[in-house]
Formats: C-alpha cells, structure tokens, sequence
C-alpha cells in the first residue's frame, strides 16, 4: 500500500509530461509562422502566378517541413499494448495499464498510463527518454532511471536497448538512426539548395536538386531498414501480453515526401526538354531569349522589374524639325554642309 504522502518509499514523482516533443514543437511552429506570413502576402500578388506561387510555397514548406520534423521524431518504429502488469520493484501490486514503445533516430520513447490513471492511490502517467546520439551515453541513462526506481514496465522496456543486452537492439537501432539521420541532413541541404536555384534562371537544376532531395530521404530508408531488420527478434513481454512494434508514422511520412520529390524532379526534367516555357512561366520567369530589364513603376520598380526581348521593343522613329529650327541648323553648319536644303 502506498505510503508518505501516497506514493512508495524511497521513489521520487515523476516529471511533468508535455503534449508533444519540444523539438518537434518549435519546428512546427517555424514553419507554420512562415506558412501565414506567406498567405498574408498573398493578395499583393496579381493574375494567375497567385496560385502557383501558393502552391510553389506550401509544396516547398512542406517537404523541408517534414525532412526536419522526421529527423527528430521519435515514431520510426512504435508498438503499444494493454496489459496488467506489476508497477514497481518490491511491491507485489499490479496495475491496468498502455504500454507504449516508440523507437526514433536518436533514441527509445516509453510511455506507461493507467486505466483509469489513478491507481494505487497516485497517478500513473510516464513518458521517459533514452537517447543514443553522439555524445549521449544510453547505459548511464537507464542506470539514473534505475535510481530513480521508474516502474518495472519502463525500465523492462528500457533495458532491451542497453548496449549489454543479449537481444542486441542497441547496435542495430543506433547505427540505422546514424546514417538514417545522416541522409536527411544532406536531403534537407538539397532542399535549401532547390528553393535557391528556383527563385534563379535556373529551373533545370534546381529539378535536379529537388530530384536529389528525394534520393537521399529513400537511401536513409534504405539504410534503417536494413539495419533494422538485421535485428534478431526480442519478444517483449509485459505482464499478460506481447509488445509488438512495426514501422510509425514517420517512416511512412519520410517514404511519401521522399517519393514526392522524385516525381517532382522527373516531372521538371521532361518539362524543360518538352514545355520549357510553360516552366518558366509556372515559376513566373521570363521567357523571352534575349531579356531587356525595363523599369516599370506598376511593378514596383527596379525591386521588381519586368523583362522583354528586344524583338518587342519598338522601332526607332524619325521626329519631324519644324522650319525653323531646320534653319537654325543649317546656319551653324553651312560651313560643313553647305548644300543643306529646307
């Protein structure tokens, strides 16, 4: 029974949960921001080029959205179960709860919760971290977690990712979350390098590196699943039930946009060798081959000038001297020309 202040001797409480990882919070709301600031400047835009640059935008956001949120997601491999289990070390009580495994990039996420959360006189409502990247040690971590005494599920859980365990998830999960993590980081680059070249006058490779984009998020699936399926088979059992994991929403989200991209890139490959200037209208370029900057102050000036080729600008024309000045000029050169004529 739960003594001190109901809780058991000699554990302390557990921390406060937040709704959703900090990290995945603050990339969120970074490009959400940029998302609205985009639409608020979307009426000073005129004709059709407004639909296509809201959809040059939101596509745009949303690929570099998601390349940074996955790399930071915990949800690669997730499993989740019902199950009455024991709660904590010494104590013969048990406890109804969800059980929840999430195994991401950089680390393992365990969530224990009651139903109902209340029992045994306190609330049961766990969220904990183990991470694995570089300058994180796993093994002093769970030894903290065993010194805090977190219930028996967690660090059950916990401890078939340590690196002396016979199951041998730690090296397999830690080296696919290196080179998987590794792969986004240079598709995010290409990312950032595709929005550079298609705000230039140079559409095709800016294709290209939007193809690339989507080349180095399938080879980081390429290499978690690999690694992860090198993995021999733990069963985790908890209490009166079986936890079995199986891919999470940020494999399929990473697969999605990675294969968005590849279509992308081929579909701008064949418009520049089929339609170039249907491309270069799309993303409001100008089209004519010898380009000639006018200044126009409805476009905003020089901040936003207007192109032309020079086979639109018009043909010089002969201004008509009145009599007068026609005379004015021949006095002053009659020592030249001295057969000017009215």
């Amino acid at each position: 029974m739960a003594t001190l202040g109901h809780t058991f001797p000699f554990y302390v409480g557990h921390k406060p949960i937040f709704p959703m990882d900090t990290t995945l919070a603050v990339i969120v709301a970074i490009f959400v921001t940029a998302l609205v600031t985009f639409i608020i400047i979307l009426p000073g835009i005129r004709g059709k080029m407004r639909l296509f640059w809201l959809l040059r935008v939101v596509t745009s956001l949303f690929i570099g959205a998601v390349i940074l949120a996955v790399n930071f997601s915990s949800e690669w491999f997730v499993g989740q179960v019902s199950t009455n289990t024991s709660y904590k070390a010494f104590s013969s009580e048990w406890i109804s709860a969800d059980v929840g495994l999430q195994v991401g990039l950089g680390g393992v996420n365990i969530t224990l919760t009651g139903t109902p959360v209340q029992q045994l006189n306190e609330t049961i409502n766990y969220n904990e971290k183990f991470t694995w990247r570089l300058g994180e040690n796993y093994a002093e971590e769970y030894t903290k977690a065993l010194e805090k005494g977190l219930p028996d599920p967690v660090l059950y859980l916990a401890e078939k990712f340590t690196p002396n365990s016979p199951c041998g998830l730690h090296g397999q999960y830690r080296l696919a979350g290196h080179y998987t993590s590794a792969m986004l980081w240079v598709a995010f680059l290409c990312w950032l390098l595709a929005n550079v070249m298609l705000s230039m006058p140079v559409l095709v490779y800016g294709g290209h590196m939007v193809l690339a984009t989507g080349i180095f998020q399938l080879l980081g699936l390429l290499f978690f699943s690999t690694a992860t399926s090198l993995a021999s088979p733990c069963a985790l059992r908890l209490g009166t039930a079986t936890l079995h994991t199986h891919h999470g929403p940020a494999f399929w989200l990473t697969l999605t946009t990675g294969l968005l991209c590849m279509l992308l890139g081929l579909a701008m490959a064949v418009a520049h060798k089929v339609q170039p200037q249907r491309l270069k209208a799309f993303f409001n370029q100008s089209t004519g081959e010898d380009p000639v900057l006018e200044w126009n102050p409805e476009e905003g000036g020089l901040l936003s000038p207007r192109y032309r080729s020079t086979t639109e600008s018009p043909e010089p024309q002969d201004i008509p001297l009145s009599e007068a000045s026609l005379e004015a000029c021949c006095k002053e050169e009659h020592h030249r020309e001295p057969d000017c004529a009215l």
